[in-house]
């Protein structure tokens, strides 16, 4: 505590009182360091499991799934002829076991756009994430 000794003063004189504030930030300080411990460090993370002893290998699954559209617009997803109305249903039914939501679409070089349009809508319903077109280039590795 500070105090002003002396006759000269003509006026009042505004010295800021620091002690108060250096009150404050002790108690903030003591504060934080009490609740850092507290925090969780890291990510939670789910570690694979191996399969039970004895039991049959899981289907190989096969990671890239095409959709392919034939010029008198039937529809085969990875060579499985499939009517339009039942595609989101198999999507949907495909890519429930799968972290990674990608499709291709290969559409007949004589077909309309309107049946690939479809496609992808249909695609984009059954909540796939990514959405690739096979064109004769990509296919040939161009």
């Amino acid at each position: 505590m500070a105090m002003a000794v002396g006759g000269g003063g003509s006026g009042p004189k505004a010295d800021m009182n620091v002690t108060p504030l250096i009150d404050v930030l002790l108690v903030l300080l003591i504060i934080f360091m009490v609740i850092t411990p507290l925090t969780p460090y890291g990510l939670e993370a789910i570690a694979p499991q191996p399969p039970p002893p004895n039991s049959p290998p899981p289907p190989s699954d096969q990671r890239t799934v095409v959709i392919q559209i034939d010029k008198d617009r039937s529809i085969k997803i990875n060579q499985d002829p499939i009517l339009e109305s039942q595609l989101q249903e198999r999507l949907v039914q495909i890519f429930s076991t799968r972290a990674e939501r990608t499709v291709f679409i290969r559409g007949d070089k004589d077909l309309e756009y309107e049946p690939v349009a479809r496609a992808i809508d249909i695609a984009k319903g059954a909540g796939i994430d990514k959405i690739g077109l096979m064109t004769p280039k990509i296919e040939a590795g161009q």
